[in-house]
């Protein structure tokens, strides 16, 4: 039976994109763990390692706008449709991290499941590893919000920034402290 695992993240920032992989590995990978509970150094080497060892990778994004739009929930779920509709191999099941997607595969909502699945941890790393390095290059192009530290998060310099300047075409308006500050 062919597994993938899927996961996201940038739920709660307050900029940038909500994204989302879906990972099918080969074998287990050694030290995988929930992407949160490594290091920046370690999530970088396990992300070559599973690069390495997927049979198949994908990655799904819902931007801002989008967000915007339709609310991060949708925009969380979408994501992860994407990273599993773009796999170049069809899963016969998919374990996501948190709640089940309504989708024509086989798929088992699984609270916690970045910490209890080879898979999932594999696709929570792919896709902390992929949203910092969007969040590090707008760090080039607004770095008063200093996103290559805080990657988007409302950390106490970002929320400074956000006072002095206003907010950035990658911000998500609907999200306070942004939304109550929109005239």
């Amino acid at each position: 039976m062919i597994i993938a695992g899927v996961d996201e993240v940038g739920r709660g920032c307050l900029a940038g994109p909500v994204v989302a992989a879906a990972v099918i590995l080969k074998n287990s990978i050694d030290s995988l763990n929930d992407s949160k509970k490594l290091s920046k150094r370690r999530r970088e080497v396990l992300y070559i390692k599973i690069l390495e060892n997927a049979t198949s990778i994908a990655v799904g994004m819902k931007w801002n706008d989008y967000i915007d739009k339709h609310n991060i929930k949708i925009a969380s779920e979408d994501a992860m449709k994407d990273a599993i509709s773009s796999l170049s191999i069809k899963p016969d099941k998919v374990l996501v991290d948190g709640f089940s997607l309504d989708i024509q595969i086989e798929n088992e909502g699984i609270i916690k499941g970045d910490q209890k699945y080879h898979q999932i941890m594999a696709a929570s790393i792919i896709a902390k590893v992929t949203r910092d390095e969007i969040m590090r290059s707008f760090h080039y192009i607004y770095p008063e919000y200093d996103f290559k530290s805080n990657n988007g998060y409302g950390t106490k310099k970002h929320l400074e920034a956000l006072k002095k300047y206003s907010f950035t075409p990658i911000h998500r308006l609907t999200f306070k402290p942004i939304s109550s500050n929109i005239k």
